[in-house]
């Protein structure tokens, strides 16, 4: 897995596209100024090479400025807005860690305990694969999106609710890829299995946990998790697009009310806002919802492979990103019509997320796809770079307006 859609393929920040949609003029507003430059380029350049609409949000620890672009509907015309709900993809993973660490603060769960102790015969291998191995992709479980028969099954049954046994059935067709422990390798199954142990554990759903120990805490209207779809799909929601490329021109397929918690589930079916995303972020590094003790275990990071597309390493649930201008924390998502980044400093007193209201419906690699995956990296580093208050490198920039690297 390379430089493919995170629910999709397997990772979490890589995603893919679609060709210009429909023209939206890019707005931005501040609680203290307006943003301007390198924000309004990110936007110009991400509607230029397909997305129908984007919204960026970034707080650099004096002012929450905005940047928000293009369409929300492209039906009716309707522009995007930065208090627009979306799918937020595998953010989700940390929603779903956060509610993990909460049970290992109250002595319910252990982390270095085998999933087999949780989930008695559900997992080959189960008892050398500790719950840590879940939350930070050592498992190395075959992710059921790796699985080509299931998007082709998704696509031709769009609305087809998948349970967590059709799923895990898809992923354990699969050789592992690794011993567990032994590698890193990001899976949408190691999630769908850590879901299932909370809703054991816990005897509550996973909408119901969602909201009960993480949006009421953090006065969270607006966020929840989708079963199985989203509810608000009308005004005040940022449709998702799926693109086909494969023909002389892009067509897009609207999804969103295609069920992303019938095959997301607990690896990707949260909707938020931009203001409730970094709130969230926010939140879990600053404490707010679980022990320090087990804020360290979260940010105890794995390498990433040399060979992957992020550069850093992975927690419970939690990616630290090597970027140009510094290091920062946080996750990307990626579902049939949403790509989303939130990162935030280490003690999320700033925080930059965004949406881009596009996914490949495909797998094929094409140049609109490949540009398309430029743009989206080079956007999340100008984010990062404008939120912590440094110039963007000009290798940066080269990348966002296509120019060949030296």
């Amino acid at each position: 897995m390379t430089t493919n859609t995170a629910m999709r393929r397997s990772s979490a920040f890589v995603l893919a596209t679609a060709v210009l949609a429909g023209s939206g003029a890019v707005a931005t507003a501040s609680s203290a100024s307006a943003n301007t430059g390198p924000m309004d380029d990110v936007a110009k350049q991400v509607l230029k090479v397909g997305a129908p609409g984007y919204v960026a949000r970034i707080d650099d620890g004096r002012t929450v400025d905005f940047t928000v672009a293009g369409l929300a509907d492209r039906d009716t015309g309707r522009q995007l807005t930065d208090q627009d709900q979306f799918e937020v993809g595998s953010n989700t993973k940390t929603f779903m860690s956060t509610l993990a660490l909460q049970l290992v603060d109250r002595h319910q769960l252990k982390l270095d305990a085998p999933v087999s102790k949780y989930l008695p015969g559900v997992v080959p291998n189960g008892k050398n694969i500790t719950v840590r191995m879940l939350l930070n992709h050592t498992s190395g479980l075959f992710s059921y999106t790796g699985d080509e028969d299931f998007f082709a099954q998704l696509s031709k049954d769009p609305q087809h609710v998948w349970t967590e046994p059709e799923l895990l059935a898809v992923a354990f067709k699969h050789k592992p890829n690794f011993a567990p422990g032994s590698s890193w390798s990001y899976s949408n199954t190691n999630y769908i299995l850590v879901g299932m142990i909370l809703q054991k554990l816990t005897g509550q759903t996973l909408p119901d946990l969602v909201q009960q120990r993480i949006a009421k805490p953090l006065g969270l209207q607006k966020t929840y998790f989708a079963d199985p779809r989203a509810t608000t799909t009308g005004p005040g929601y940022a449709h998702g697009y799926a693109v086909d490329f494969s023909g002389a021109k892009p067509t897009y397929e609207d999804t969103a009310t295609w069920p992303i918690g019938g095959w997301g589930g607990a690896a990707g079916a949260v909707v938020s806002t931009p203001d409730e995303l970094a709130k969230f972020f926010s939140g879990v590094l600053g404490g707010k919802l679980f022990s320090q003790k087990e804020l360290n275990q979260m940010k105890n990071t794995v390498k990433l492979p040399a060979d992957y597309p992020i550069k850093g390493g992975y927690g419970l649930g939690l990616f630290k990103v090597d970027s140009p201008c510094g290091t920062v924390w946080g996750h990307g998502g990626d579902t049939l019509g949403h790509h989303s980044t939130a990162l935030a400093t280490a003690n999320g007193r700033r925080t930059a997320v965004s949406d881009t209201t596009a996914e490949p419906a495909g797998t094929e690699e094409t140049p609109g796809v490949t540009r398309f995956v430029q743009v989206a990296f080079a956007a999340e580093d100008v984010t990062v770079c404008q939120m912590l208050d440094k110039p963007v490198p000009n290798s940066v920039l080269d990348a966002l307006h296509g120019v060949p690297a030296n």
